[in-house]
């Protein structure tokens, strides 16, 4: 499935411009933030006001009056599949999910209903500076810590600190990197200074988790190893055994219970971890009512296990749900810095040989073929007057096609002989750029070179045998090299390679921080930068900034499908899949709010760009039966 591809995982962020950008640019001459600044507000939203005024009760997705009762059993949702800490800030060692999901609070949650906005939780208000240099936080003054200590501004300088220390993991380091400072302006109220001033940093500095500075006090934040987290979350842990159990439960003295940010969240007495190594045991020991949940990532499995008897009778149900989430591009990246890929042409003949219909024969996928997946963002029919005027300076660097109507993917269900027909192209777009079928049935150039790539791949084998066969009948050699995970991430942070295949990771509005990262020229010299492709274009760096410039919806909206006309008829990329659904199987003993909420997981996982919606505001229907599993 996707989501168990290496992902860049695309944060919902915006920029403000620059003054050069700004006067480079098409957006107007005094730019605005698409946020709400100099003033205090109970929530941030972007390109809007919040959905919920400042007097609202809950959210919309939640049941307000759901009872508290029951135990919620999970299994580990990643491949984590032990623990040996409770620290998850740090390198060493694995902390279980739930200590983060369930223990630590931000001073801000996004909803799940909203394409971008945050509502205080320990902040009771916000205020951004209007140049986005800093945001300021008055604390709730009812927020206190699980050993019942009130959550004060030294806190919050504390959290931060720690966890920009060179004792937190390089990957926390980087989350917060876009914060400078926190510092203490009287006893409600906390200023986090900017590094940089953007909208993602604004939303960065809201979803910091803040803990006590006792949790640990005396000691390096990397040797807190066991110590248990002191924090304001709903849950405090109860019991465990390492390294496959854990048992939180929900904290009688929740300070936050009451608040509108969590009324109607954390609806279990009690939530029970156990760890399982292997897939096959786990979804055996989900049918024997082991846990309660079980989100599916294989789509064959999904389509051929999760049936049986007590799917039948009504024991277990079977359900996808849809969401608004945007996916990411998941595709096989062509590495442009290889002479092999730079021809268009070569690239186009590749995309041909790939069949999706035949990977996505339990018909679980949909066909990517957009940079912004289900969502409002992709391309669609011929540009718009305002997507030409981004476009038409750079009409002599752009493939032709960009000008005309919106990428789509070839499609091999339309006659039984669609994909004879796509290899036919495919052969004649290779002769044009000079590789000739050779006596040996091998494809060479003028130079007797063979064309002959590898396939990178960290996991297991044979994921590429249906495009393997359809390059063989085009005389070119793909080959396989399966390598360990630390020795795929140092080969692609050097662009050592041919082809990978990335997911860029699932949002709600594009970030033109992540999307530089992604496609700008700076990017692609900087190794360690996600640019894999290599790609460097004019057009695109100048659609980044128009992306950055944005501070209207409909702004963005305009760049962003200009953007993906161009990345997509450069082919610069195989479009693979993306699923807009959360693919889960559940013991049927769930109370469910009446309003699905539309930006969510069912279940965590590091990266997750949403909240786990099922695990935070479902409720148990009956405890009888789950109180008897231990």
């Amino acid at each position: 499935m996707v989501g168990l591809v290496l992902g860049l995982v695309i944060s919902t962020a915006l920029l403000l411009p620059t003054n050069s950008d700004a006067a480079s640019s098409a957006a107007k001459p005094e730019a605005v933030a698409p946020i709400q600044t100099g003033r205090w507000q109970h929530a941030i939203s972007v390109y809007s006001p919040p959905k919920y005024a400042k007097d609202f009760s809950h959210f919309s997705y939640v049941n307000p009056e759901a009872p508290k009762r029951g135990t919620l059993n999970l299994r580990n949702p990643d491949r984590r599949s032990s623990f040996d800490k409770f620290n998850p800030f740090t390198t060493r060692g694995s902390a279980p999910a739930g200590v983060t999901m369930f223990m630590f609070e931000p001073l801000a949650i996004q909803s799940m209903d909203e394409p971008q906005a945050m509502y205080g939780v320990l902040a009771e208000e916000m205020f951004v500076a209007p140049d986005l240099s800093s945001v300021t936080f008055r604390l709730h003054p009812k927020a206190r810590f699980s050993n019942g200590d009130k959550v004060t501004p030294e806190d919050v300088v504390y959290s931060l600190d720690r966890v920009k220390s060179k004792e937190a993991s390089p990957a926390t380091q980087l989350a917060y990197s876009d914060l400078l400072k926190a510092v203490m302006v009287d006893q409600r109220t906390v200023r986090i200074d900017l590094k940089t001033r953007t909208v993602d940093a604004v939303f960065t500095a809201g979803s910091l988790n803040v803990f006590s500075h006792q949790w640990g006090a005396g000691k390096k934040f990397d040797e807190v190893v066991l110590d248990i987290p002191i924090t304001s979350g709903a849950y405090v842990i109860d019991r465990y055994d390492l390294p496959g159990r854990i048992e939180f439960k929900l904290n009688p003295d929740y300070w936050g219970r009451d608040i509108a940010s969590r009324r109607g969240h954390f609806n279990f007495e009690r939530i029970r971890y156990r760890m399982y190594n292997d897939e096959a045991v786990a979804r055996e020991a989900f049918k024997a009512g082991e846990f309660d949940i079980y989100k599916e990532y294989r789509a064959s499995a999904w389509a051929r296990q999760h049936q049986g008897a007590k799917w039948r009778d009504g024991q277990i149900v079977k359900k996808s749900f849809k969401t608004a989430t945007g996916q990411g591009l998941q595709s096989m990246h062509l590495n442009q810095r290889r002479a092999l890929f730079q021809d268009i042409r070569v690239r186009e003949a590749l995309m041909l040989a790939w069949d999706f219909d035949r990977y996505n024969q339990y018909r679980t996928f949909g066909h990517a073929h957009s940079v912004f997946n289900n969502s409002e963002f992709a391309a669609v029919g011929s540009p718009s007057a305002e997507e030409l005027k981004w476009l038409e300076p750079y009409r002599a660097e752009l493939p032709s096609r960009v000008f005309g109507p919106a990428f789509v993917p070839p499609d091999n269900l339309t006659g039984p002989n669609a994909l004879r027909e796509h290899l036919r192209q495919a052969r004649d777009l290779l002769a044009q750029a000079g590789w000739k079928v050779a006596a040996d049935g091998k494809l060479r150039n003028a130079k007797g070179e063979a064309f002959e790539f590898e396939y990178l791949e960290p996991g297991s084998a044979g994921r590429m045998i249906d495009f393997q066969r359809n390059l063989e009948k085009l005389g070119i050699t793909m080959k396989e090299r399966i390598v360990d995970f630390a020795l795929y991430r140092r080969r692609l942070e050097q662009y050592d390679f041919d082809l990978i295949v990335i997911v860029e990771g699932d949002f709600t509005l594009p970030s033109a921080a992540d999307l530089a990262s992604s496609y700008g020229s700076k990017s692609a010299d900087e190794p360690g930068n996600n640019n894999f492709r290599g790609i460097k274009s004019p057009a695109v760096d100048k659609l980044l900034e128009a992306i950055g410039s944005a501070t209207t919806l409909e702004e963005l909206r305009t760049a962003t499908r200009a953007l993906d006309r161009v990345v997509m008829w450069n082919f610069w990329q195989i479009p693979q899949v993306f699923i807009s659904e959360e693919q889960i199987s559940y013991w049927n003993r769930f109370g469910i709010p009446a309003v699905q909420a539309q930006y969510f997981v069912a279940d965590s996982y590091p990266g997750a760009s949403s909240p786990p919606w099922p695990l935070w505001t479902w409720w148990m229907k009956d405890t009888g039966q789950t109180e008897s599993r231990r």
